[in-house]
């Protein structure tokens, strides 16, 4: 592991965060004129104390399917982006940056996403068929053909593009909304059981 990598999973743990917030009581002390002339050893004594008795972060090794599933979906649009950099109008690259953002959302809720095959198939199929195979189609034209219109033609391959990008965008919205109800919903039954358990709750959605 990397001494920078290290350095920052330190930086998260609970130790250090524990430390810090008793070395932040340190310093508010000596503003109140509590610790006196010796402050700065109180509040590096403080954040010792804290790094030390603060429990150990718990080390997580396995990784569930649906995390493999969409890490390997992640490094693949990854992959993609870092093709197409530069190939393309700005206007076509602001929108496969948009389609990115929502598909990197729906990734990160990867136990969410797995749950139902139909999303996950949707987001699959775009990152790794229906997004390569548009961009690639407008990439070997000539470039001047793709901007004007032909005779006959209705819209140029630019305007088809862009018209396929969109309809990419229109069904991703609405597997991240369905995503997005999946943990609404856990909420719902989060407050469901403590209703249960407790009484009422300020939570309440329904």
């Amino acid at each position: 592991m990397a001494i920078s990598e290290r350095v920052l999973r330190y930086l998260g743990s609970t130790k250090n965060i524990v430390g810090c917030c008793l070395a932040l009581l340190g310093l508010l002390a000596h503003f109140l004129g509590l610790a006196g002339t010796f402050w700065p050893l109180v509040v590096v004594a403080l954040y010792g104390v804290g790094a030390l008795l603060a429990p150990r972060d718990h080390v997580r090794l396995t990784i569930s399917h649906a995390e493999v599933e969409t890490q390997a979906l992640r490094a693949d649009l990854d992959t993609l982006l870092r093709r197409v950099a530069g190939r393309f109008p700005g206007d076509v690259h602001a929108a496969v940056d948009t389609l990115a953002e929502v598909l990197r959302g729906v990734l990160d809720r990867a136990e969410q996403l797995t749950s139902s095959p139909d999303q996950l198939h949707v987001v699959s199929q775009t990152i790794r068929q229906y997004l390569p195979a548009s961009l690639e189609a407008y990439a070997n034209l000539p470039r001047g053909y793709a901007l004007t219109r032909g005779k006959g033609r209705e819209r140029s391959a630019h305007e088809e593009l862009l018209a396929q990008l969109a309809l990419l965008d229109s069904q991703l919205r609405k597997v991240a909304e369905a995503v997005h109800r999946g943990d609404e919903q856990e909420l719902r039954d989060q407050g469901r059981f403590l209703r249960d358990r407790f009484g009422g709750s300020e939570l309440d959605l329904d």
